[in-house]
């Protein structure tokens, strides 16, 4: 059979040719186009607040906030619980392993050179592509290679690489710092429940010899036919209560002994070791000015977030480089010989060096698939901070709103004391005077009970409502004396410019290409 004739093959001039094979990659070429994302960290000042958190010309919690309570064993052992903690222990070594990962990266920025050595024993086949005296024969082959290697990162993603890993360390130091306010905020309140215990138990105390009094009037009564055996009875009962609920308190304190051997990083005999508190009342709550855009420096959970953004970005800006040829440099220069006679002569020489560019055309939307991964990520951060913002200003406005209810509620809890404790001496005298039956002055007794564990209770609640917002506020933590401040000392500003620079980047990625 007779094949037809073939047109005569015409080849294109070379410029038509680099032409269409640019045109070939340029087509296959994988890209991002259509892969972005719009979202953006919130403003402070997008939310209102101005109600909640007036400017009162108040000052940030300092560092050694816990001394304004004027307990000097509180500061102590704030300090002993940051020292040897095990939740500190464990962010600290997370900053480690991430700073172990910023020298990996830096790694990448700079050339590589390997030395290598082989020594091999082989006997020939005569009958292969080895002529005599090879085959057939036991030959000893040496080979010593040096060789060097750089990666020219011309898209940057190995410097991306490193600013995500750096950005990682930085959230990890803002996380040990929120872990460090956390921790003092705990064992604050913590012994701030310590002394709301012994207050309790002291109350208890009192409460009992009041019931005691009580029951010797009514023994008086008894014998002087004026009371029954009831009477008798129920001041027994009311005895034997009080003391069991001093009991409790006392198993109570023990407990909390416990949580704040644990707090401090030690077994429970820390606990037991601890003297009883001698708290002063908490003073007067004024907020800071300009607190909700200040408040991204004196939050450490905040700061940790701003930084994660900030490695997502990278993380995004890495995985666009990875769209782009990379060209890498390599020149290996050694050895080679049958032998040890010849190994070092120039005739054994071998060399070689040249570039080496990678550029990905069809990948199966591999990397599209972790370009859109690394955008949700951006996406999750992005949200994660916006939402650690909110979780702030509520914060501060809740612990604000709760100390001001608190103080307001005080000052009648006072006079309910006053006028319950004046009822309570008044029917003793009654009681005492045969004016009045028994139940008369426990009923009195028991609302003056009521009234003095309530406002106790208030004093406590409102103490432990401001170490809660010394907490809120940052526990006297500053990013401006710790390095963690973000590059532009504007969070927010930064990551919108960059957001909006990786939506007009995208305008043309094919272009790019």
């Amino acid at each position: 059979m007779n094949c037809p004739a073939l047109p005569p093959l015409r080849l294109p001039r070379p410029s038509t040719a680099a032409a269409v094979t640019a045109a070939i990659v340029l087509c296959g070429c994988a890209n991002y186009f259509g892969i972005h994302s719009d979202k953006r960290m919130a403003a402070p000042a997008s939310y209102e607040a101005a109600q909640s958190l007036p400017a009162e010309d108040g000052q940030w919690p300092s560092l050694d906030w816990a001394s304004q309570f004027g307990d000097p064993q509180l500061p102590g052992l704030i300090a002993e619980a940051l020292d040897g903690n095990p939740s500190i222990a464990q962010a600290q070594a997370r900053i480690a392993k991430a700073s172990s990962y910023i020298e990996s990266s830096k790694s990448a920025l700079y050339p590589k050179v390997n030395g290598s050595y082989s020594w091999n024993r082989e006997i020939y086949s005569a009958n292969s592509i080895y002529p005599p005296p090879f085959g057939g024969t036991w030959y000893s082959e040496n080979n010593a290679l040096a060789s060097a290697s750089w990666d020219l990162d011309l898209w940057g993603k190995n410097r991306q690489r490193l600013g995500q890993a750096v950005s990682q360390e930085k959230a990890a130091e803002a996380d040990m710092q929120q872990a460090r306010v956390t921790l003092a905020a705990s064992v604050a309140s913590t012994y701030n429940q310590l002394a709301r215990l012994y207050a309790q138990r002291d109350i208890a105390q009192r409460e009992i010899r009041n019931r005691e009094d009580i029951g010797r009037i009514t023994d008086g009564r008894v014998t002087a036919g004026l009371d029954t055996n009831v009477e008798r009875q129920t001041a027994i009962g009311n005895i034997a209560t009080t003391r069991a609920n001093l009991t409790d308190l006392d198993g109570q304190i023990t407990v909390v002994r416990y949580q704040l051997g644990a707090l401090l990083g030690k077994g429970p005999d820390r606990g037991l070791q601890i003297s009883q508190p001698v708290l002063a009342p908490g003073g007067a709550v004024a907020l800071p000015g300009n607190l909700p855009a200040d408040l991204l420096a004196r939050r450490p959970d905040l700061v940790a977030a701003r930084w994660q953004v900030e490695a997502a970005l990278h993380d995004v800006k890495e995985a666009k480089a990875e769209f782009f040829p990379d060209v890498n440099l390599a020149a290996a220069a050694g050895f080679d010989a049958f032998g040890w006679g010849k190994f070092f002569t120039a005739g054994s020489r071998q060399v070689q060096f040249g570039p080496a560019i990678h550029l990905p055309i069809f990948d199966g939307g591999a990397l599209r698939s972790q370009l859109k991964g690394r955008y949700a990520d951006f996406d999750y951060d992005v949200a994660t901070y916006n939402q650690t913002l909110v979780n702030a200003l509520n914060d501060v406005a809740t612990q604000v709103s709760s100390i001001h209810s608190i103080d307001r509620q005080q000052a009648d809890a006072q006079r309910a004391l006053e006028a319950s404790t004046s009822a309570y001496q008044l029917s003793v005298v009654r009681y005492k005077a045969g004016l009045s039956p028994q139940l008369q002055v426990l009923s009195a007794d028991q609302n003056r009970l009521a009234a003095e564990q309530t406002l106790t209770d208030l004093r406590m609640s409102r103490r432990n409502m401001q170490i809660g917002l010394i907490k809120a506020l940052g526990g006297g933590f500053d990013a401006t004396k710790t390095g963690l401040v973000v590059p532009t000392d504007v969070p927010v500003a930064q990551a919108a410019q960059s957001a909006q620079g990786l939506q007009a980047s995208e305008a043309t990625p094919a272009a790019a290409n």
